[in-house]
This record gives C-alpha cells, structure tokens and sequence, in this order.
C-alpha cells in the first residue's frame, strides 16, 4: 500500500490553477524527487503533504500511523533557543519533558545541588513512565551523527549548520516520510556529500525538491516533473528522465503543430461564403467547437530565461595580483600567504567549507578589504558586479519594477534602451509580478531580479557568491551557458559541483588554517589533481614497478574470432533489443498511476528487474565492444597482409 495518495487535487490561488487535478502515489521506500520551473507549485505541493495546507478540491490519503516530517526552504525566524532545543521541538509532548530534563543535566554539570538531583531524579521516572528513553537516545545519534553542538545558540550559526540543525529535527521524529525543500540551499560541499551518504542509506521514503543535479542523479528512484499543474511520473534515474523528456516533448510539438494546422482548416472552412454555409455538416461544426474549446485549454509552456549581459571596455591583462595575502580577525587567520594572479578571461572557482573565508577573500580581491599583510594590486579600468548570496541589494519594499528602474520606466542594454517591463519578461517576470513588493518573491524570483539588475550595468569583472540557490535547473542551465561564453573576468563561489565543473577554468581551494592551494579545472579536476598529490606509493608498489621496468615488451599477436564468438556477435543485437524492449514495457507501465493501485508486489518486483535489465545491458554492450574490437583488428590485419 502506497505510503500516500494524491487524487485529483486541485490548488488556485485566484489566478489559473497552480495544481490542477493532480495525482500520484509515493512507495515506501521510494526517494522522488519533484522537478519544475520556479512557480510552479513544488513547495505548496510540499505543504500539502506535510499537511499544512488543505487542496481546493480532491483527496489526500495517508496510510495508518504515518508520520510527515518536512525541511523548508527557508530558515523560520521564529526559531530561539539553542540547538537542543530547536532539535527537540518537533517531538510534541514529548519536549518539555525532555527540554526539563535537559535542562537538569545541565545543572547538575555545574555542582551538585541536593535540590537539583532531586528533580533530575523525579524527571528520570516521569521520562520512564512516558517511555520517552528511547527518543532521547534517539535525538543524541542524530545530534552526533550531524556533528552538532547542542549547547550552542541556533541563532549564532551560519546559514548552513542551521539548516543542518533543522534536518536534525525532522530526523529525530522517525518519519516515514522524508519532504525535503531544497535541502542543499547553504550546506558548503563537504554538508552535501555527508547528507547524499545519509539519505542514500536511510530507510525513510524520500519527497524531495532539489537544484543541486549531482544529488538528484545519486538520489532520485522516480521524478515527478510538475508543469502546467499537472504532475508526470518519470520512473527511474534523471538520465532517463532527460531523454524521455525530450522525446516526449518532441511528439508533443508535432502533434500540437499537426492539430494547429487541421484548427486552422476548419475556422477556413467555416468562414466560407453563403453557399458554403448553406450546406454546412453540422457534425463538422460540432467537431470545430470542441477543437476550440481543446484549444483554449492548451497551457502553454512557461517561456526560457533570455539573460544577456551589458558589455564594457576591456581590462587590463592583469585583473589582480596577490602576493603574500594575509587577513585575520584579531587571532583568527582567515586567509594565510596566497600568491596568486587572476588574468583577465580567466573564470576561477572559489570552494571551501563554510565560515572558511571564501566571501572574505573575494572582498580582498575587490578591494573592500584590505589585508593585514601582503599586497593586493588591482589592474585597470574594472568595472565590477557583485553578487551577494545575501540579496542585500535588493529593497525588500519596493516593487521589482523599482528595484531594477531607481525611478526610471527605461533600460540600456548594450547599447538598446528597452521598456523595464518588456526586460523583466526576459526573466519570467509578467507585468503584475513586475509590481509586486520584493517581499512577496520566492527565492528563485529574487535570484532572477537580482540577476536581471546585475546584468543590466556594464561590466568586464564578475563576482557571483553562490548564484544557484533556489534557481530551477533550467535556469541554472542557460546561466551556465551565459558564463560560459562570457569573455570578461569571472570569480565565483558556489557548492554546486556540476556548475562549478560547466562553468570555470580554474580553482581556489580553501584548507586548513587558512591556506588556499591553485588548482586548474573545475571540482572533478581538483579532486583528482588533489588525489594524484596526496598518493604515495608503498614499497610493494615501487618494488612492482622496478619489476614490469625491467620486464621486456611482447608483441601480442591480434586473434581471431572462434566460431562461438562469431555467433555470439551475430546474436546480440538481437538479444540487446529484447532487453530494451522489456526496459521499455516496464516503464511505460510504471508512468501509469494505476500501476501503483495495484498487486503491492508489482512496484518492487518491476524495480528489481529494471536494476537487473540495467546490469545485463551493460555486460552485453561492454561484450558487443568487446568482440568488435577483435573483428577489426583482425580485418585490419588481413588487409594488411594482402
């Protein structure tokens, strides 16, 4: 039995529907992850079935005794007290009996008072009687699994461990039911690959919302992508998601531009003159009426971000020069003795954990900073923009019309004054969101207008500190396209491996105390430069070497094809088409929402064999390769020889 059911929901609010007549099922067990254009609905829907919000219409089924846990998007304001205490509040009744307790232990610390022991002793018996050990002992594995502080204040923290604090609190309920919202939002690198482990061996079933591609790719069984207000099930992993996607989206074009044409035809047909209309089918008309109304339904594709950047004059070669660089905070060593220089085309990734310095050192490089030893020098004629993980540019009170105008109804763009309306559309903006207050923007809304007002001023320098929080992957996608083909200077920060990887040319890696090592490439590329470095070959190793040194080289002689092997490359073809047929089959059932209604025994039994069709096509492909390669060396041979 599905753990929960979605039939028929329906959500407005005001305008067009936001979710319309949705359903789908989640499996236990199952990690989906919802994917979508920002507004289309993936946090409400998040709501919805954490239960925080009522649908207009449909039904939500939940199983018996099902316990939601949810991680917002964002950080609640209203969250006080240290990180026990925030940890322990979702637990219900059970947390002023464990808070008091707490509270107690940490009483009894500081000396032993009679009266202390006393009510630590009467908590330990009302904690026994309320059963509540077990959940005590469950919050203390995740606090140490989490690396957490449970002394320290949540209000203290950085962006990152609070988020880290929250997932900690979701935990601690045991849920068997995991809604994540964006749950790599703030976490530095080191946070994501700790929280892709955790979720891949958690045995809760996992609803998740995700920008960050490599955690999708590791972590999503099903993705559901929500467009339009309905919601597609997409089973298996992203790749396969893509590529039907795009096959998918191909039929659908044909098929709208073939129903187009036909529409076309008939409002011809019925706009013929008076003989025409004498014999008129009235069936055909009927047929045209219900072509219209098919027609008037059709919910248009939400439109691409168009993002271009405002040109300026060139640099000098050299943008900036570090030799040296120290900065400390009293006797906190932030960045300790860098030697660098960033040329001018260079396009250089910034990574570290956070609270490493990674924003300081971009100030340095700015020149906001100054450092406490060392010289930065600045090359000429730069014209910088900033980008702040903070939003700080942005008036939360002024419209987003404002916010990008300062009182103008104009914009020059390279050259090309444009209306700031007919601009923000190129964001995805529409004339009434252009009016609304910044304060009411989702967080993928703020990031495109902060984006829009960045790109909008000329500039030859660009200093991006994290740019793809709370963007969709689309949009992350063309902004790495944009970056990419971008000829000015490009200074980044960000924890998303695969933009990081798309995107820059060369690296800053923060480690210990402050040290900061030059790397070329982007993640992949440090990670092996860093392992390459960091391997030191054992006796036994070198010893091997000397040996296959001094082993002298055989020439091997290129074989033949057995007749077994020869029938076997003629027969797999055949046999991979079978299995692509059966993967396909599989699929295409398991896209049906009634497939889940059915047999329980059906959904895991169709996984299985997927993961065993997957394997087999691998062998019989890596076989495929295998036995061609033999076929031709041997052609090449007998060519050769005539």
């Amino acid at each position: 039995m599905a753990l929960v059911s979605l039939q028929n929901i329906s959500l407005s609010f005001g305008g067009a529907p936001l979710l319309d007549k949705l359903n789908f099922e989640i499996e236990a067990g199952e990690r989906v992850c919802l994917v979508g254009r920002n507004g289309t609905g993936k946090s409400t829907l998040m709501k919805i079935l954490a239960g925080e919000l009522e649908p207009d219409s449909g039904r939500v089924l939940f199983s018996n005794g099902l316990r939601v846990a949810r991680l917002s998007q964002e950080v609640p304001a209203s969250m006080v007290g240290t990180v026990y205490d925030v940890v322990v509040g979702g637990l219900g009744d059970l947390l002023q009996l464990l808070a008091r307790y707490h509270a107690l232990i940490r009483q009894v610390s500081k000396g032993d008072d009679p009266e202390v022991l006393a009510e630590l002793s009467k908590a330990e018996e009302e904690i026994e009687i309320a059963g509540a050990w077990q959940v005590q002992r469950r919050v203390d594995l995740v606090m140490v699994q989490l690396k957490l502080d449970s002394e320290q204040l949540f209000s203290t923290l950085s962006g990152g461990l609070k988020r880290r604090v929250l997932l900690a609190r979701a935990l601690v309920t045991e849920p068997h039911l995991l809604l994540l919202d964006e749950p790599t939002n703030h976490l530095d690198i080191e946070s994501i690959l700790w929280l892709e482990e955790f979720l891949l061996n958690s045995p809760q079933a996992l609803f998740f919302v995700t920008h960050d591609r490599e955690l999708l790719k590791k972590l999503a069984t099903r993705i559901i992508d929500l467009e339009g207000g309905k919601g597609t099930s997409w089973p298996g992993n992203y790749s396969n998601y893509l590529r039907r996607k795009e096959e998918m989206l191909h039929a659908e074009t044909v098929q709208n531009r073939r129903f187009d044409q036909k529409l076309a035809q008939e409002e011809l047909w019925i706009r013929k003159g008076i003989k025409a209309r004498r014999t008129r089918n009235e069936g055909r008309v009927r047929a045209l009426l219900e072509m219209r109304q098919q027609r008037s339904e059709r919910r248009e594709k939400v439109g691409q971000v168009r993002m271009e950047i405002s040109k300026a004059g060139v640099t000098g070669k050299q943008v900036a020069v570090c030799k040296e660089v120290s900065f400390s905070y009293g006797e906190n060593r932030i960045v300790n003795n860098l030697t660098t220089t960033i040329l001018k085309g260079d396009k250089i990734g910034i990574i570290g954990p956070n609270g490493a310095g990674k924003t300081t050192l971009l100030k340095l490089l700015l020149g906001d900073l100054q450092p406490t030893e060392g010289v930065v020098k600045l090359g000429s004629n730069l014209e910088v923009i900033y980008f702040d993980q903070q939003r700080e540019q942005l008036d939360e009170e002024k419209s987003v019309f404002e916010n990008l105008g300062d009182g103008n109804d104009t914009i020059e763009i390279n050259g090309r004054q444009r209306h700031l309306i007919g601009y923000l559309k190129d964001f995805l903006f529409t004339p009434d969101r252009s009016r609304s207050p910044v304060k009411i923007l989702s967080g993928g809304e703020r990031n495109r207008l902060l984006l829009a007002r960045l790109f909008a001023r000329p500039a030859n320098v660009m200093i991006l500190d994290e740019p793809t929080n709370d963007l969709d992957i689309e949009t992350l996608e063309l902004l790495e396209d944009l970056l990419a083909d971008y000829k000015g200077t490009l200074l980044l920060v960000s924890h998303d491996r695969e933009f990081i990887n798309n995107v820059v040319t060369g690296t800053l890696v923060f480690s210990e105390k402050g040290e900061v090592q030059e790397y070329a490439g982007g993640y992949d590329d440090w990670l092996m430069q860093r392992q390459v470095a960091g391997s030191v070959p054992t006796s036994e190793q070198k010893s091997k070497s000397k040996e296959k040194k001094k082993e002298k080289p055989r020439l091997q002689k290129p074989r033949k094809l057995s007749f077994k092997e020869k029938a076997e490359l003629d027969e797999l073809p055949a046999s991979l088409e079978l299995l692509e047929k059966e993967q396909k089959n599989l699929y295409d059932a398991m896209a049906d929402p009634a497939f889940y209604q059915g047999d329980s025994n059906a959904v895991p039994q169709a996984k299985n064999r997927l993961s065993e069709i997957e394997i087999e096509l691998k062998k019989l492909y890596a076989r495929w390769e295998e036995l061609e390669m033999i076929q031709e060396e041997e052609i090449i041979k007998n060519g050769k020889n005539l």
